[in-house]
């Protein structure tokens, strides 16, 4: 089907279909039990465990050809699975199961003087695009997000992880299967063509209502230029840690080192490293040995430069760059003030962490940088919905309307105002 798609150029046909048979599946979804909901979901997770071998199976097809292609080793760290990795989606979607159902929840209730009593309630969005690229993983976690807050799903992933998704998708399929769902619910888009892209951001006939982009920095420009229906922005992930001369040295060197280097691929890991230049005489080498030591490249501006001349010049770009690698712009800064207008300057508003023991800079830090998610003396990988406590997430939104932040079932909703009266009528 994929080849004959491709090659009659009916990819247009292709999508508009998928987009009405989604909204077709969002009627049934949207009054779904909770129950029938995390049935679905159960035996999702359960599928995957028992089709491990099939999955890592087609993920080596995607493999190899990352290989062949020249992908970077952070986007084939994206891309690879093994059975530890397998087993952890399955328990995110088991995660996703236990957490509370956010359809029909009452928001806010007041009554009026008229004797009127007014609720707000969740609703499901309808139907939510993912486009996403070379994470396997997201297959599983976008669909079992949209499903739990009651969402039809159409998922265009990148063709660099197609056979790992397709493997994946077909056990979210037996699960909606067992529950009495219908599969149109979550659908994988079967061509690999940059159309199909296209014809998602025109909101497939209307059936689409809000697209999630999430990969690199062209992807989601490109998802932004041209949607014609309401986009959850996910900007890169250009992330600072300032290090204040109030800090404690040892933490300090323990979550930088975990900012940058524990997953240097993910859009939570540190980019641009801002220290006091008040504390360069006791803190600058000693974290920036440790970055070394651990096999983290270091551009330098001139003045860490001059104390620590093993790291490379820093140019302009730098500042600008999310790596997603061993890579990490260093840079000293005059206090707090500093590293808030250095953040003003080059952050995408993703995750800033501050360093430091002096409340009063911590204070400075939070009320004054303008991004998603702020940490105090934590690591910016922990700029996860997972680590937040709410399962899984499709991304993080840099944007300010609706959702920002980690994007979970919560985020993945509306409301409606319920209106109970008693016979009043308006004068």
């Amino acid at each position: 089907m994929l080849d004959a798609v491709a090659t009659s150029g009916d990819v247009q046909a292709l999508m508009l279909d998928i987009g009405a048979r989604a909204k077709a599946a969002a009627r049934p979804l949207a009054i779904a039990t909770t129950e029938q909901k995390n049935r679905a979901l159960h035996a999702m997770a359960q599928a995957i465990v028992e089709g491990t071998q099939t999955i890592l199976a087609a993920n080596a097809i995607d493999v190899e050809n990352g290989i062949a292609s020249g992908l970077t080793g952070s986007f084939m760290d994206r891309l690879t699975l093994d059975s530890s990795r397998i087993a952890a989606i399955a328990q995110g979607i088991r995660e996703i199961a236990a957490l509370k159902d956010p359809v029909g929840e009452v928001i806010a209730g007041w009554d009026r003087p008229n004797g009127l009593h007014i609720e707000r309630v969740r609703t499901p969005l309808g139907v939510i695009g993912v486009i996403y690229e070379s994470r396997p993983n997201v297959t599983a976690d976008a669909g079992a997000l949209c499903l739990k807050a009651g969402n039809a799903v159409i998922l265009r992933g990148g063709s660099d992880s197609a056979h790992s998704s397709r493997a994946i998708h077909a056990c979210l399929a037996a699960g909606l299967r067992s529950a009495g769902l219908p599969e149109d619910a979550i659908q994988l888009v079967p061509v690999t063509d940059r159309a199909a892209v296209g014809a998602m951001l025109t909101g497939l006939g209307g059936s689409i209502d809000v697209i999630v982009p999430r990969g690199g920095k062209s992807l989601v420009a490109r998802v932004q230029s041209e949607a014609r229906v309401p986009v959850f922005a996910h900007l890169e992930g250009l992330c600072h840690v300032y290090v204040d001369r109030s800090a404690d040295l040892e933490m300090a060197k323990k979550v930088v080192l975990n900012s940058k280097m524990r997953r240097t691929g993910i859009c939570g890991a540190a980019e641009t490293l801002l220290i006091d230049r008040a504390a360069a005489g006791t803190h600058l080498v000693p974290i920036l040995q440790a970055l070394a030591q651990a096999g983290c490249e270091l551009h330098a501006s001139p003045d860490v430069q001059a104390v620590f001349p093993e790291a490379k010049p820093a140019t302009e770009e730098d500042w600008r760059t999310e790596y997603l690698d061993a890579v990490i712009a260093v840079t000293l800064v005059d206090g707090v003030d500093g590293a808030i207008d250095h953040i003003a300057r080059y952050s995408s508003n993703h995750t800033e962490a501050i360093l430091a023991e002096d409340p009063a800079a911590v204070e400075r830090f939070f009320n004054e940088v303008d991004s998603a998610i702020l940490l105090h003396n934590a690591s910016t990988q922990f700029a996860d919905g997972g680590e937040f406590g709410m399962g899984a997430e499709i991304g993080i939104a840099t944007g300010k309307m609706h959702a920002r932040g980690p994007v979970g079932v919560e985020q993945l909703t509306s409301f409606k105002y319920r209106v109970q009266g008693n016979g009043q009528v308006r004068p």
